[in-house]
């Protein structure tokens, strides 16, 4: 497959390489003295000499060899003596909505840290403004350094028939993007429930991908790992990040899938399968780091793949192993890997000179052999991108929001009655189908804040003719007030949460006016909002005051009483159709194991 993200095609200039790799004619760049980590045997090689041409490397001096022969008067030479020459960080796994700022401003967030290419699902988007939204966020992200690389959006919506989208993607428009430059892959196919049964559209979409000579990038929580993962594998699927124990990683693996280990802001999933497949033994070349969904301030605090990679080594991994599954593991499976994951001649320049490999701090990065990023500071900017108006005007409710518009009507007498809700673990994607009592009131279900049982509602905000909406139950967020936002996967719907309706009401109505985000409220007063007028998913600010905001409404959480890491992350996924058990959406409770609607009173 053609790579169409580097500085110059290898067919275009492997003359000059061959020049400068000889002492024909000088390199443009010359990195010496570096510890190099070649990914593909495994080893460190020290007091290597990269000599760079054409945005490629031209040669390595390894050993006594050095590239002294390729310096010239106008080389740039740069002494990497102490430090390790490590190939550009690959994401393999990531939704760039969830960090709440555009491409640009992500790439600025993310390359200091040693970040040089991601791969990019940007369904969150696809599911408010479909694919003219997905061309305006490669239009924005063409304006960085930064190889941002796409996986066409294959479910909008991520589950037919339970809930109402702003936008759908056929396998048709599939078809048509895999002749897009930036596109490398099909999005996780979040849809296996379509794939099992054989849905015509989810199949025709794996079909385009496949006859575009493109892999598909999958999605499968479900327990079974016999038949159904089979077949998943089968319809061409070939990888997954959806894991949540040693079990399915090895259930996975065995059946020749790409396993993604995930470590994003709320997803902590490394502790939980990673010392295990350390301690096994088993051939980690198909496993692959990512991060799926980042918050801000995970970005701007923490950092990215180099978060991922301390989390990796803490967690009992090799070092270079791990850099193999944030580089070459993750090139060789989108097929990039003649141009990039390594640092081997012809390859692409991506190259992150790293203090240690405990720390992975970037002290320098290149992309295509250019300085991009030095000491934990971007070297490039650009402008604020000026979003089409259909991208900020996504708030169509339909209704103003007042405390009787979350009012549960029910035909019963006061006491209690039981209901079902949806159980949420800190930490983890998946609820559980829980019965649980909650007081009735004036004919109306009541919240039950003493038994840590919250009313959550879900509004449909992209057809204002609508103004449908859906109401329900959840347990383990322990606060007092209320909890909104526009960030509800996968439809990104208005979901509200809380022990009382006035101050759900102020919360929702809060959004409605700023065109969307997060808010939380407590006894009538805004508490931190943060403010998210792109698709109601991402800001038109700076990372950094974006996760100030963030942090703000962190410190609200915790004064509202929640204890839960990333709340406002555990809580955009209770609305996700695809991942069992019980979600919440703007047609009612789906149960997310057998694909049905579930009533929300229980006889």
């Amino acid at each position: 497959m053609r790579n169409r993200f580097c500085k110059t095609p290898l067919w275009e200039c492997n003359d000059e390489l061959v020049r400068v790799a000889q002492g024909e004619k000088p390199a443009d760049l010359v990195i010496r003295h570096a510890s190099l980590v070649c990914v593909t045997t495994h080893e460190i090689l020290p007091d290597t000499d990269i000599a760079v041409a054409c945005g490629r490397v031209a040669y390595l001096g390894l050993g006594e060899h050095t590239a002294e022969h390729c310096i010239g008067p106008d080389t740039q030479v740069v002494d990497a003596t102490g430090l390790y020459a490590a190939p550009g960080l690959m994401d393999s796994h990531i939704h760039i909505e969830s960090a709440m700022v555009g491409p640009s401003e992500y790439a600025r967030a993310v390359v200091p840290h040693g970040t040089c290419a991601i791969l990019a699902d940007p369904h969150e988007a696809a599911n408010v403004c479909g694919l003219p939204g997905v061309r305006a966020m490669w239009d924005d992200a063409a304006r960085t350094p930064l190889k941002t690389m796409l996986t066409t959006p294959s479910c909008v919506p991520a589950v037919t028939g339970v809930e109402d989208t702003g936008a759908s993607i056929t396998a048709a428009d599939v078809a048509d993007s895999m002749a897009w430059d930036s596109v490398v892959g099909l999005g996780e196919m979040m849809n296996f429930p379509g794939i099992l049964a054989g849905e015509k559209n989810a199949l025709d979409e794996v079909r385009e991908t496949l006859r575009a000579d493109r892999v598909v990038t999958g999605h499968f929580p479900s327990p079974d790992r016999d038949r159904g993962l089979s077949a998943y594998v089968a319809a061409g699927v070939s990888s997954c990040h959806e894991s949540g124990s040693f079990d399915e990683v090895l259930a996975k693996l065995r059946l020749g899938m790409w396993v993604q280990l995930r470590q994003g802001s709320a997803w902590l999933n490394l502790p939980g399968y990673l010392p295990q497949l350390v301690a096994s033994g088993v051939d980690t070349r198909h496993c692959l780091l990512c991060s799926d969904d980042n918050h801000p301030h995970t970005l701007v605090d923490e950092g990215h793949m180099d978060r991922i990679l301390r989390t990796a080594v803490e967690l009992g991994l090799d070092p270079v192993t791990a850099l193999q599954m944030a580089t070459i593991n993750c090139a060789e499976y989108f097929g990039l890997a003649h141009d990039l994951g390594s640092v081997t001649p012809g390859k692409c320049a991506d190259i992150v000179l790293l203090d240690d490999l405990e720390s992975f701090r970037a002290r320098k990065v290149f992309i295509d052999g250019e300085l991009v990023a030095e000491d934990g500071r971007a070297l490039f900017s650009v402008a604020p991108y000026v979003w089409p108006d259909f991208m900020t005007h996504t708030m169509n409710l339909g209704l103003a929001p007042t405390a009787e518009t979350f009012r549960i009507p029910v035909d019963l007498p006061d006491g209690t009655a039981r209901v079902r809700a949806m159980a949420i673990d800190p930490g983890d994607t998946l609820t559980r189908n829980v019965v649980v009592e909650v007081p009735v009131a004036g004919g109306a279900l009541q919240a039950d804040p003493a038994h840590d049982v919250l009313k959550v509602a879900v509004f449909d905000r992209h057809h204002s003719a609508a103004g449908t909406h859906a109401f329900g139950f959840v347990t383990g967020f322990g606060i007092h007030g209320a909890l909104a936002q526009t960030v509800s996967h996968d439809a990104h719907n208005l979901l509200v949460m809380g022990d009382n309706d006035e101050d759900m009401a102020l919360a929702a109505a809060t959004l409605a006016e700023c065109g969307g985000g997060e808010v939380a409220v407590a006894d009538g007063k805004v508490l931190a909002l943060v403010e998210l007028p792109v698709c109601g998913l991402m800001s038109t600010e700076r990372v950094e005051v974006v996760a100030e905001k963030v942090g703000a409404a962190r410190r609200a959480w915790e004064q509202m009483g929640c204890t839960m890491p990333s709340p406002f992350m555990t809580m955009g996924v209770m609305s996700l159709a695809c991942v069992p058990e019980l979600r919440l959406t703007n047609r009612g409770y789906v149960n997310c194991l057998t694909f049905e609607m579930e009533p929300l009173l229980v006889s």
